[in-house]
Formats: structure tokens, sequence, C-alpha cells
């Protein structure tokens, strides 16, 4: 198996990497802060075709694979970039596969650039949705309500979270008259976590890798008793752990993404364990880092407290890795 990008994909993934270095800097990602969304990065996202490659020709999108996607997402995770694309991806491609009338209304909408649309990534209880992603910006969440799908407007309904990640969450109150989407849709919407949680895991990798980077030129420059401090084996087996664990990460997330079109019978298992070991493996590469720093790590003006504090809450927003972990052994147990 070969997850070498292809000449097209090192073309798609050049066109992103530069959109971020020019449009999610560092200095960006601050200034993005605390509501954790830039609408000048969104609307050049929108301008390179971010939301019209998720969505199969047919419907009229671009028609990317699912690994096209994942691609991406290691480079938006990388650059920390303040929008949430993977959610409004995830919500396009589940709007392509309900189908129905009132569905395709709505992508076409949100591929014309008139709405603004994300996935409330937890079912709704007791009326209400927690911690949307990308909830304190968009125009509308789809939402699972038992088991149909629902369009639930966010004007009005949200409260802002704070959160650690500085992330565009919010909790949502379910108003009484809500759009039903399509009823009997809990297995396709199960679908589309399972679609976040790989490109989640792809984006974890990304953001590692860059983590583990900043920790290791500052170990090569920060000097003590005269020599670099990463010459020193507490320092420098630490960092060289999450390395190997980076490229384990790597290549489960890409495989996730592979399985999708390559052996979906397979994905729905690889989802959550991709997602569980991305999470794992980016919390540790960027506490190491951090702690590379000393005391510095935590002060504002040093990036690699970005990467921490997103590591910490990115994941977060759906379950933590023993709950993702127990979900594919489930899944696993199920299908043997």
């Amino acid at each position: 198996m070969d997850f070498d990008p292809t000449e097209d994909q090192s073309q798609l993934i050049a066109a992103f990497d530069a959109l971020y270095a020019k449009w999610s800097t560092p200095e960006l990602v601050r200034s993005a802060e605390p509501v954790g969304f830039d609408p000048e990065l969104w609307d050049q996202l929108a301008r390179i075709g971010a939301l019209e490659m998720a969505v199969p020709e047919e419907f009229g999108g671009a028609g990317a694979s699912f690994l096209d996607l994942e691609l991406v997402a290691e480079h938006h995770g990388r650059w920390l970039a303040p929008a949430p694309m993977i959610e409004s991806q995830i919500a396009a491609r589940l709007l392509a596969r309900l189908k129905g009338s009132t569905a395709a209304e709505m992508l076409d909408s949100m591929l014309a650039g008139n709405r603004f649309v994300t996935m409330a990534l937890q079912p709704a209880r007791d009326r209400s949705l927690k911690l949307v992603p990308g909830g304190t910006v968009a125009d509308c969440a789809l939402a699972l309500d038992e088991d149909r799908v629902v369009a639930v407007p966010l004007t009005g309904t949200r409260h802002a979270v704070e959160n650690l990640g500085s992330l565009a969450l919010a909790d949502v109150r379910i108003p009484e008259s809500t759009l039903t989407l399509a009823d009997g849709a809990s297995a396709a919407f199960e679908r589309a976590i399972d679609e976040w949680m790989t490109l989640t895991a792809g984006a974890l990798v990304g953001l590692a890798r860059r983590a583990l980077e900043i920790g290791v030129e500052y170990a090569k420059e920060r000097e003590a008793f005269g020599v670099p401090i990463g010459s020193f084996q507490a320092v420098a087996h630490p960092l060289a752990n999450s390395a190997t664990a980076i490229e384990g990460a790597f290549l489960l997330a890409r495989k996730a993404a592979w399985s999708v079109e390559g052996q979906p019978e397979r994905f729905s298992q690889l989802a959550p364990l991709s997602f569980a070991f991305a999470t794992e493996t980016a919390r540790e590469a960027s506490y190491r880092s951090l702690h590379v720093h000393g005391g510095y790590g935590f002060m504002m003006e040093y990036d690699i407290q970005l990467y921490f504090r997103r590591a910490k809450a990115w994941a977060a927003i759906l379950m933590e890795p023993r709950r993702a972990y127990a979900l594919a052994a489930a899944r696993r147990r199920a299908a043997s």
C-alpha cells in the first residue's frame, strides 16, 4: 500500500500549504483568538474550493477522494487554521448522502457561499446541543435528534463556550420549529462522525509534526553547560519517541482515509482507532516540545503553546481516546 502523494495530490497539497502559509501564520492565529475564527481565511478557503472538493460531482462538487481530503486536513492542522473547514466539509458530504430536495437545496446554497453550515458532533439531548464546532460563526448546524437529521439555526440560539484551544465552540438551544432533513438517518449521521474523526486524525498528525519541529528547533538553539540541550538524552529521547509515534499516527490516519474507497468494510473500525491514536500522539508531542522550552513554553509569545492548547482541546469536543479505542474494539468484535 503506497500512501505517497500522486502528482495531482502533490499540487493539491502545495496549493493549500501556500494558502495557509499566507493566511494562517502564528500571528494571524493569535489575532483570531479568542473567537477561534478568521473570516478572511474562511473566504480564501471558499475561493480555493475547499467545500466543493468534499462533494461528489453528481451533487455539484469536485469529487475529490477522501484521501485527498485527509491530505489537506494534515496541513489544516499543521497551520492551526482558525476555520471550521473539516466540520463544513463533513456537513456538505452528509447533505449529499441524505439526498432529498430539502437537503439538496441546502447543499446548493452552501456550495454557492450563501449558507455557512457546520456539524453538531454530539446528538441532541433535552432540546440542546453541546460544544458545536464552528457554532459561534456558522448559520446553522446539522444535528442528530433521536433518529432524525435536523438543521438547527444558530442565530439567537447559541451561547459561546470558552475553551482551552480558543475554538469557535457554542452550546445551542434547539428551537421548537426545526427543519427536518431526513428521518431514520442515524446511520448516515454516524458515518459523518466517522469521517470527522478520520479528517481530525489527519489534522492532529499535522499539528503533532509541526509541534515536534518547534521543539527540535529550540533544542538545537538553546544551550546549557556550553552545548545545545538537544545533545542531552533526557531531551533527545522523548522527542525521538514522539517522532516514532507521529509516523505511526500518520500511516494510520492515511489508511483510515484510504479505506473509505479502498476497503470500506474496515472504515468504521479504522476511523475511531486513527482518531484515538492521533489524539494521544498530538497531545504527547506538543507536551514534550513545550517541556523542552521550560517555563518559556507557557508564555503567549511562544508558538508551542498554541499547539499544546489545541492538541488538548480539539479532540475533546467529541470523545477522549479511551472511548474511541473502546468504540473501535466493539466494532471489530461485531464484524468478527
